[in-house]
């Protein structure tokens, strides 16, 4: 059995980022990036790296390498015999220029914008939603019969008030919440459970801008709708049926617009 407070390397936190650790093993690793913010702010950039380049190639990555850079083809341009050395020079020196032109070929996706933070975002409460939906026994860190004590921690932690919303009206219960690294701090994550078992979360974590329009996203079978209000970004996951998540996700906006004129 893995020893939950034993020391994180950095192998393991390129493979939380990467989706490669068991499951108590990453919470474990999630627990510690919640209370070492700096080490959390390092693997946020990490994170967002490789979704800029996922982003910016991964649709040509799974293509066929073309025709004229397979080194058999190279090796014919040169008209000499494959095994001379004189052949695998001239191959090299034509390889290193088809090379050139491989990156060109490759790289024509680059043009793409990587995704914003804001999107990071999104794509952070996702895999948080996927890690601890299928938690049986710990899927939240404060009980929801716990309400008032989760509500003044996790609003301590995250530097502003919290308005956990109510969803009983829609037959949601809140499972519970817990404290979780986002890409700008701090991040809290809430849980309800419907009557048939299906679970949604609310992710949300201090903003850059202040206000957004609402944005949708699917990944593996979870989507998410997620928008930022007065400076306070909001993730809504669940399971990928568009129709109940935005019902949900405008029930949990219109909660959180009405707190926010409280505010103000």
């Amino acid at each position: 059995m893995i020893d939950r407070m034993s020391p994180v390397s950095e192998d393991e936190l390129h493979a939380f980022i990467d989706g490669q650790l068991p499951a108590d093993r990453r919470e474990a690793v999630a627990s510690w990036l919640a209370e070492n913010p700096e080490q959390a702010a390092m693997v946020a950039a990490w994170r967002a790296q490789a979704e800029g380049l996922r982003a910016r190639y991964g649709a040509v990555a799974d293509e066929p390498v073309p025709e004229r850079l397979k080194i058999e083809n190279v090796l014919r341009l040169t008209g000499a015999p494959k095994r001379s050395w004189i052949a695998m020079a001239v191959a090299a020196s034509v390889a290193a220029f088809a090379i050139g032109g491989g990156i060109g070929w490759f790289a024509r996706g680059a043009s793409a914008a990587a995704p914003s933070g804001f999107d990071m975002l999104a794509s952070e409460a996702l895999d948080a939603y996927k890690l601890y939906v299928v938690e049986v026994r710990h899927p939240v860190e404060v009980p929801g019969s716990e309400l008032a004590h989760m509500t003044q921690w996790l609003s301590k932690r995250l530097g502003y008030d919290q308005r956990i919303p109510d969803l009983q009206a829609m037959g949601l219960k809140l499972v519970g919440g817990r404290l979780l690294p986002g890409p700008t701090g701090a991040a809290a994550f809430y849980m309800y459970e419907g009557p048939s078992g299906e679970r949604f979360t609310i992710y949300c974590a201090k903003s850059g801008v202040t206000q957004t329009a609402l944005r949708y996203k699917e990944a593996n079978q979870a989507a998410a709708f997620y928008w930022v209000d007065d400076k306070v970004a909001y993730v809504v996951s669940g399971p990928a049926d568009r129709d109940k998540l935005e019902k949900v996700s405008k029930a949990i906006y219109d909660q959180v617009d009405k707190a926010a004129v409280k505010r103000s």
